[in-house]
């Protein structure tokens, strides 16, 4: 108690300090769509006491109607101030335009806002079920429950376009590939948008461009779940925002483009014994030095892939990215070296208790990533509760091979389009029982319609191939 009252004591000085006008209560939809309720900074001090009333049957998925009723509780850990770069400008910049703090003058009170993470709460007082945060928390302590804290750090990959009319397209001057040296506009943009990411304590541990023309990745330092989950829904807005200061439009559609590599989010994940502090997955004597919690959480995960998919890669275009030839996992198979995996081992560097990680890469960035980190530690804790065998390492290319050995290979395919991974979620309690019914539900509910409005589109290419002909 003595711990929260003196981080609200640190908060409220903090918002007089800086000249902080408004705070946005923020939360998360079910299908990942940042939330928020913008309040003068003269009520927050009752919003900590009381909270912050709202309709939660306004959002989808959220609640019937008979449970509208909602309130917003704080998590002061999460409290920032939002960089300039970030805060709404008093004036529009069109496409190609540069945004430059001395010609916009100096930042009024008016303009400074804060932001902090809630918590959704029923009238109750309890945790609401369908609130994604809560979701991920609930994995957390099954986690705790047995003896685990669970890391992840991020490779979050997105392109930076230009608008020309309605159509989005890579920057005219971006020709750059993976990991090129560049000293175009996107290149000084980014590093903005480090920039103002570390000033909300969200840690990035390297950026660079990827592959596709207009395509970047920003890479965060390992953290804890929770903390990133809330830092990759705010990274999202920030990287965003910082794009549209400069005329650009940051997309984290996951294949914007035919013929281009989409953008993924691979993410290395670690678990720490709580009881020793020492990595789980450590095992200086094992086959690539995995312990074997480590080979059981890798086998939990392959073994829960398919139903994972929905959460993981939630969207019609998603099922664009996972084909072969783009570096994107097609098969259910784990290695080192293979980037085609759809689980990796990274060789670990000099410090292996700091270094050991497993790299999960079917994720792509238009995730919910509550949802997400919830399912990837469920899948692997059950593969450690009921030691689950693990395959051998495949480390070759299957996409090498010709066509017929590929259709003999054992390995089991991920699912090809939404609809498969919808049909694989519903087959695997562990995703209902990670999720809850309602949230469970209420996603499946979603993703059907999507899928569903998607399969009754006539598309250009079918106009293209079969009208001349038929």
């Amino acid at each position: 108690m003595a711990q929260d009252a003196a981080r609200r004591e640190a908060v409220l000085a903090r918002l007089e300090a800086e000249k902080v006008r408004f705070v946005n209560l923020e939360f998360t939809d079910v299908v990942g769509m940042a939330k928020c309720v913008t309040i003068p900074v003269e009520q927050f001090p009752d919003c900590l006491e009381h909270g912050k009333w709202f309709d939660g049957s306004a959002l989808e998925g959220f609640a019937r109607v008979a449970e509208s009723d909602m309130y917003l509780l704080p998590d002061l850990s999460t409290f920032a101030v939002l960089p300039v770069r970030v805060r709404p400008q008093t004036q529009a910049l069109g496409p190609g335009a540069r945004f430059d703090a001395s010609e916009q003058g100096q930042v009024t009170a008016e303009d400074v806002v804060a932001r902090v993470i809630c918590h959704v709460r029923t009238p109750g007082g309890e945790p609401f079920d369908d609130d994604p945060r809560a979701a991920l928390i609930r994995a957390l302590e099954v986690g705790h429950s047995l003896g685990y804290d669970f890391l992840v750090a991020p490779e979050l990959e997105f392109f930076l376009l230009q608008l020309e009319g309605k159509m989005p397209m890579p920057l005219p001057h971006d020709r750059g590939g993976y990991f090129d040296l560049s000293t175009d506009l996107a290149t000084a943009v980014r590093r903005q948008m480090v920039v103002a990411l570390q000033a909300m304590d969200i840690q990035i541990d390297a950026s660079h461009h990827e592959v596709a023309a207009g395509q970047h990745e920003l890479d965060f330092v390992m953290r804890d779940a929770l903390h990133m989950a809330d830092a990759l829904m705010t990274a999202k807005y920030v990287l965003k925002g910082i794009a549209a200061q400069h005329g650009l439009y940051a997309t984290f559609l996951p294949k914007p483009f035919f013929g281009l590599n989409g953008s993924g989010m691979h993410t290395h994940q670690q678990l720490i014994n709580r009881a020793t502090g020492q990595n789980a997955f450590v095992d200086e004597h094992g086959e690539f030095g995995l312990s074997d919690i480590g080979r059981y959480f890798i086998a939990g995960q392959l073994a829960h892939a398919p139903a994972m998919c929905a959460i993981l890669a939630p969207l019609v275009n998603s099922y664009k990215r996972l084909v072969s030839g783009f570096e994107a996992p097609v098969f259910i198979n784990w290695g080192r070296v293979n980037r085609e995996a759809l689980i990796r081992v990274p060789r670990p560097g000099e410090d292996r208790q700091a270094t050991a990680r497993i790299e999960l890469r079917s994720c792509d960035p238009s995730c919910n990533p509550y949802l997400a980190l919830a399912v990837m530690l469920r899948a692997g804790l059950d593969g450690i509760t009921r030691k689950l065998p693990l395959t051998p390492a495949m480390d070759e290319s299957l996409f090498l091979r010709d066509e017929g050995e590929r259709q003999r290979h054992p390995s089991r395919l991920l699912p090809a389009t939404l609809g498969e991974a919808i049909a694989a979620m519903r087959e695997d309690s562990l995703i209902r029982n990670t999720l809850g019914d309602s949230l469970y539900e209420g996603f499946i509910e979603a993703k059907i319609i999507e899928w569903t409005e998607y399969r009754k589109q006539v598309h250009a290419w079918e106009l293209e191939r079969y009208l001349p002909i038929f």
